[in-house]
């Protein structure tokens, strides 16, 4: 119950500075300027300028109102009489200077009024009188001038705190606080003038409260000091607050007047502003000493030394001062440390607190005088590295029973220093380093730390991960949050073996390392960070790991983080503290600010197995796939043949740059079967190359090099002719050499055009019959023009004039630079010179005129019938029985 108390009389006692009214959103002018909430029981009027109370928005079913920062000059007795059920109302910091007597007669359930701060000239005791469930009045800081209670507050037996009071009451008398004799109190403080003029003996005698305040300065009266701790005696309190007790001088006298406070029982002892010298405070702790109070807090003060104090060389007069707590708050002088210059008043202290006292170093007696102190708190201070610790001092020894050590808020550097002051604390565990500038790797190198250090606290630090090797090992807790790191040092997690609780918050980590071995970790904070990506390999070797705060992260959204959330929340092993909601994807683009909880990627996306298992099996059907068409299309016959197309060029190049024997120009080149040679040597060859103007015809048997490569011959024979016929029949589609022949004769027509192929099909051929690797083939046999070699010999000379117009007149651009076999050695008998003497004109007829069965083609193309395309296609490689003998050598 103290701890809830206390703050209510600090509010009470105005040791808080008042508060300022936070700005609120304007008020609808229809409904009116207050704002009505809580289904009807609360309005809110904090600081609306009003001057006067707005009753007619007010429903009759408030039960708290707040009119406060307000100008209202009174109130009267229609503005809460509709108002039944009030049981609050804050009615502080106005100009209210008067209350009707009837202003609360309506309003009996009202249990909290504030009128503090106001111009009260009066204590408004009839109007009061009918609040009999009153439980707190705060009606201090009035200008009413005297504290009289009327005998209606005796009335109010529920009333637990009280305040009254002001800057113009003057004094107390006896008979101010009668009528409350009998009430018991929680709470009560009193105001009075800043130049208190008296005080009468058992003023306050009559008051029963757990916490008691004083608010008035005895600059001009010291003795009524002497009377009020007298009331106070054979009392138990929890709180006695003492504020402004001298506020414009320092005590001058000589006179003990804290004498009083040896009869006084409270549990906390309270001086709060003022002036005080050495000597009033050497008196204020003689007698506490003896007196049965067990916390002291000196908080703005304004201390002084004394200046008739001469130093004796005489032990300290304070040598008993038996304390459980004992606060230095905001002291303006950090001479109040050794107000008497030693610091044996410290040594029975157990809970030591000097905050803002801005002292920057510790002197060397000061640590051997802490005998009793078991918890030191020395932070926002100025303390530095180079100053707390001394090496001309012997430590010793010294503080033997300190258990925790609070530094943080000052300006330590230094690592090494502070280990090297702390090793000789023997009973050290919990030290806090917080809000320093450590963790330089200059300054913190070969750091030896007392082993009983089981809790360090250092956020916002200034840590390099080199830095981490210099803290304690023997920690279960360790902060360093908000310390710049962007690495951590694995080597010092490895030796310490007993950490347990681990808080890396606000640091600039940008990866989590895999394999962090940390056998007793049990809650890790990772929050705020930098790293992208989290994986469970990062933990796997923290066995007892059961907390993680990983969120305000700037994830990248991926598998891996999907598996770890999904795996961490499945298992329940592991508890994400901050999940779902600060976790959130930062990368790809497409989910940014995306919810991690809501990134739910597909099941075969994250399985790599099951993902190897389709890339294998893709994988095989694509290779499956490319064999079947290189199987079908013979793809590895027309790489063998383009292979030795480029051979065949490039020697036939070196040859030429050799000055090797130029190529031959034939006017055709003829592509047949073996089997189809008599056909060649007799109809086709004789023909063309026995009458009036020869053509130069170019066949194997005849025309081949002897001693050159086969296929050297065939490209070079070829590329030196003008046409290439290709005589087509069944014979044709079995060999393999003409399948060679054709797929050159392609290859040439590709630079050239395709008329240079000429298609003689000897024999019927159905095209249902030939292979499917004859594709093309088929495709062009069917869709072009071609010559069709008649089998009645009438209509043989129109076929022969057909091809000739198709070669073209037999014009020589080159000759011949070797001899050669006689071109008719093996040319039999010529029998279509008659054709040709006799039908002549034939060679120009028209097309049209021509028998259907002498041309085949498509109806698509009469009108162009000589121009003949050359066929492609690709044969399967296949070993033919009927390979030419002059080939196969």
């Amino acid at each position: 119950m103290m701890w809830k108390l206390f703050p209510l009389s600090a509010l009470i006692l105005g040791a808080l500075a008042s508060p300022t009214p936070s700005p609120r959103p304007p008020a609808d002018a229809a409904e009116g300027p207050c704002r009505i909430y809580n289904s009807g029981r609360s309005a809110d009027c904090l600081g609306r300028r009003l001057d006067g109370v707005p009753r007619r928005q007010f429903p009759s079913t408030l039960e708290e109102i707040d009119l406060s920062y307000n100008k209202l000059r009174a109130v009267r007795a229609d503005d809460f009489r509709h108002l039944p059920r009030l049981r609050e109302l804050q009615l502080q910091y106005n100009n209210i200077s008067h209350i009707d007597h009837d202003a609360f007669k309506s309003n009996t359930f009202l249990e909290h009024l504030n009128v503090f701060n106001n111009s009260l000239r009066e204590i408004p005791a009839a109007a009061l009188t009918p609040l009999l469930n009153l439980k707190q009045l705060y009606m201090s800081n009035n200008l009413y001038k005297h504290a009289t209670l009327a005998d209606g507050f005796s009335q109010l037996v529920k009333l637990r705190v009280l305040t009254m009071g002001g800057p113009l009451v003057m004094g107390l008398k006896k008979e101010d606080f009668q009528p409350l004799k009998n009430t018991s109190l929680q709470g009560f403080a009193i105001k009075c003038s800043s130049n208190l003029s008296y005080y009468e003996p058992g003023s306050l005698e009559v008051i029963q409260t757990r916490q008691m305040g004083f608010d008035m300065a005895v600059d001009q009266q010291p003795n009524a000091l002497v009377h009020m701790l007298r009331d106070l005696a054979n009392k138990t309190f929890a709180v006695v607050q003492f504020r402004n007790l001298f506020e414009f001088a320092y005590y001058p006298g000589r006179e003990d007047i804290f004498q009083g406070l040896k009869a006084v029982t409270t549990h906390q002892l309270i001086f709060h502003r003022g002036k005080f010298n050495e000597n009033l405070l050497r008196m204020a702790l003689t007698n506490l000493q003896e007196a049965p109070i067990k916390k002291l807090r000196l908080q703005y003060i304004d201390f002084a030394r004394s200046p008739t104090f001469v130093d004796s060389g005489a032990g300290s007069s304070i040598t008993d001062l038996a304390l459980d707590k004992l606060d230095l708050w905001y002291i303006s002088n950090p001479d109040v440390l050794r107000f008497d210059w030693r610091f044996t008043w410290l040594n029975k202290i157990k809970n030591l607190s000097f905050q803002y006292v801005h002292f920057n170093s510790v002197p060397c007696d000061s640590w051997v005088e802490m005998k009793g102190v078991e918890f030191l708190d020395v932070s926002n201070n100025r303390l530095k590295s180079e100053f707390i610790f001394n090496r001309q001092c012997d430590y010793k020894g010294t503080v033997p029973n300190l258990l925790t050590l609070n530094m943080s808020n000052n300006d330590l550097t230094s690592l090494k220093d502070l280990s090297s002051l702390m090793r000789e604390f023997q009973q050290l565990q919990v030290l806090d380093l917080s809000n320093n500038r450590l963790g330089s790797a200059k300054d913190s190198k070969d750091c030896v730390w007392q082993q009983n250090i089981t809790r360090l606290i250092a956020h916002h630090n200034q840590f390099v991960s080199e830095a981490l090797s210099c803290l304690p090992t023997t920690v279960h807790y360790l902060d360093l949050s908000y310390c710049d790191l962007d690495q951590l040092d694995m080597t010092y997690f490895a030796k310490a073996a007993d950490l347990k609780d681990l808080l890396l918050s606000g640091n600039k980590i940008k990866f989590i390392p895999s394999k962090w071995e940390s056998p007793s970790l049990r809650s890790l904070a990772l929050d705020g960070n930098s790293f992208g990506l989290i994986s469970k390999a990062s933990f796997e070797d923290m066995p007892r790991l059961s907390r993680i705060r990983a969120g305000n992260n700037p994830y990248h959204c991926t598998c891996e983080l999907h598996t770890f959330v999904q795996d961490t929340i499945s298992k329940g092993k592991v508890n994400l503290t901050d999940w779902p909601w600060n976790y959130k994807c930062y990368h790809p683009e497409a989910f940014l600010n995306t919810a991690v909880s809501k990134y739910l990627p597909g099941h075969v996306a994250c399985d790599m197995r099951l993902v190897i298992i389709i890339c294998v099996a893709t994988t095989g059907v694509v290779i499956l796939i490319l064999v079947l068409i290189c199987y079908i299309f013979d793809l590895p016959w027309y790489t063998k043949a383009t292979y030795q197309i480029i051979r065949a060029k490039y020697r036939a190049h070196k040859e030429k740059a050799a000055g090797g024997i130029g190529a031959f120009t034939y006017h055709a080149f003829i592509s047949y079967s073996h089997s189809d040679a008599d056909w060649v040597m007799e109809q086709l060859l004789p023909c063309l190359e026995n009458n009036r103007n020869p053509y130069r015809l170019c066949i194997h048997e005849r025309d081949f090099m002897p001693g050159r490569w086969i296929i050297d011959n065939i490209i070079e024979n070829i590329e030196c002719s003008r046409k290439v016929i290709f005589v087509l029949s069944r014979n044709f589609v079995n060999s393999e050499w003409c399948n060679y022949e054709l797929y050159f004769a392609q290859q040439r027509a590709m630079g050239k055009t395709f008329s240079d192929v000429i298609l003689v099909v000897k024999e019927p051929i159905e095209l249902t019959s030939l292979p499917s690797k004859y594709c093309k083939l088929k495709k062009m046999l069917s869709t072009k023009t071609y010559l069709e070699w008649p089998q009645q010999a009438k209509q043989q000379p129109l076929f022969w004039a057909q091809l000739r117009n198709v070669l073209g007149k037999p014009t020589m651009s080159r000759k011949k630079s070797h001899s050669v076999k006689s071109r008719t050695s093996s040319v039999g008998v010529n029998f279509c010179d008659c054709a040709q003497d006799r039908m002549p004109e034939l060679a120009m007829t028209d097309v049209k005129e021509e028998p259907k069965n002498m041309i085949k083609r498509n109806d698509d193309e009469l009108s162009n019938q000589t121009q003949i395309p050359m066929v492609a296609f690709y044969p399967k490689d296949q070993t033919s029985a009927n390979i030419p003998s002059a080939l196969s050598q």
